[in-house]
């Protein structure tokens, strides 16, 4: 099948970044929201990235304009049961992306593609609580979504050739790469990054370095182009423990065990970035060690 029309749902950190490269690279996207808020920061946002691009010679002050007339928004998820291919980029709890599927599910066209941006959660699992299961599949951006070139395309158990290939080709148009994974947790990426980011935090937590020294030691090190507690804070601590949570229970092997230093940087509200605090705090104008 040609994909022609994509829906996104959610429109934050992950939607309005899967919105800008979708209508760049000419899908007619409709994005939705619960927040009428959020749409309009995302639009915003969208409109900010797009002039940076053209700034820098990679888009055209056309192509811009072009770009942003194919992005349309919703607070209504039934409308966006008339697009081709649905990327779900909600909240990654797995009870609120269920929850998401059922609502849409009965305003889906026959041959829509349902697609979740999860990081971690299964996607057999998603895809057996709605009615096309063999359509169903992961569609895993990295973040920040306009600059990053690999996307994870992880196939449920039931997920059939055509949908694997459709997606591929949407990848191919997106000009990024694609690495097919299986459904198991944390995909590749998240596997491998995820306890490497839990033991940097296990170095902080029990004194073998400070924050300033972990970073400095990765990035000078072993040539990481950011430290691995400053990643976290750009991801975000809640998103870090979820998948380590997903891959602790999924794997049942104690090396996946979330340090408690995360878990307790989480119960206080410190994630990272998005509530200007983490393993820095980014309320001066220079972001400062909080440990």
């Amino acid at each position: 099948m040609t994909i022609q029309t994509i829906g996104v749902i959610g429109a934050g950190q992950m939607g309005n970044g899967i919105a800008h490269v979708m209508a760049q690279a000419g899908y007619n996207v409709l994005l939705t929201d619960i927040s009428k808020d959020a749409l309009t920061a995302a639009v915003s946002l969208i409109d900010q990235n797009m002039t940076r691009q053209v700034g820098r010679g990679k888009l055209s002050e056309t192509e811009m304009k072009a770009a942003m007339n194919r992005i349309e928004t919703t607070l209504a998820l039934p409308d966006l049961g008339a697009t081709d291919l649905v990327i779900e980029a909600a909240t990654e709890r797995e009870t609120v992306k269920q929850a998401i599927f059922e609502d849409l599910q009965p305003h889906l066209m026959p041959h829509t593609i349902l697609t979740s941006n999860t990081s971690s959660i299964s996607i057999t699992r998603l895809a057996s609580r709605t009615d096309r299961p063999e359509r169903f599949m992961g569609f895993h951006f990295m973040n920040p979504v306009p600059v990053m070139k690999l996307v994870e395309l992880i196939r449920g158990i039931a997920t059939d050739v055509a949908t694997f290939e459709a997606c591929k080709e949407v990848v191919d148009r997106l000009g990024k790469v694609s690495a097919s994974a299986e459904d198991f947790p944390g995909f590749i990426v998240n596997r491998i990054l995820m306890p490497m980011i839990n033991e940097a935090v296990y170095t902080l937590y029990e004194g073998v370095g400070s924050v300033e020294s972990i970073d400095q030691s990765l990035k000078l090190g072993a040539n990481h182009p950011m430290g691995p507690l400053e990643l976290a804070d750009f991801i975000g601590l809640d998103t870090c423990l979820a998948i380590m949570n997903v891959l602790h229970d999924g794997l049942a092997d104690t090396k996946y065990r979330p340090c408690p230093l995360l878990t307790k940087y989480v119960e206080a509200g410190w994630l990272g970035r998005k509530t200007q605090r983490g393993f820095y705090d980014y309320r001066g104008d220079v972001p400062v060690p909080t440990r």
